[in-house]
């Protein structure tokens, strides 16, 4: 298989990490902590990405918050609302293009109806097209 023959869906890691809205910051942080991630995707109830957290969103809003000594907030107080996405049946090369335009590292890959399938970070795209 070539790269352009290569989809999203042949090198995404799947049963990605998430958090969910309603997530307080400090419970992100653990989890951005322990998996080794830079970022997650805030999924609703039903799994629809609504927003894309990240280690620098978590930091400005734990340095306000201790500075100011308010109440930790909630991941959708601070996500980013509109995370760029890809599709399962996304060319390789095209995230890559993507991802060279574009800042995120890490990106939600959806389905369809926005739920959350996959996630897919540059170092597999980088993989990928060294292959």
């Amino acid at each position: 298989m070539t790269q352009e023959n290569k989809s999203v869906q042949d090198i995404m890691a799947q049963h990605p990490a998430k958090v969910k809205v309603g997530t307080d910051v400090n419970d992100v942080v653990d989890v951005l902590l322990r998996l080794r991630m830079t970022g997650l995707p805030v999924v609703d109830e039903s799994g629809r990405v609504v927003g894309f957290v990240s280690e620098q969103d978590c930091l400005r809003s734990l340095l306000v918050s201790s500075y100011h000594s308010e109440g930790a907030p909630q991941v959708e107080d601070i996500m980013h609302p509109d995370p760029y996405t890809v599709q399962l049946e996304d060319s390789v090369v095209d995230v890559a293009n993507l991802m060279l335009m574009q800042k995120p590292k890490i990106y939600p890959v959806v389905d369809k109806d926005q739920l959350l399938v996959g996630l897919i970070h540059r170092g597999q795209v980088l993989a990928a097209l060294k292959r």
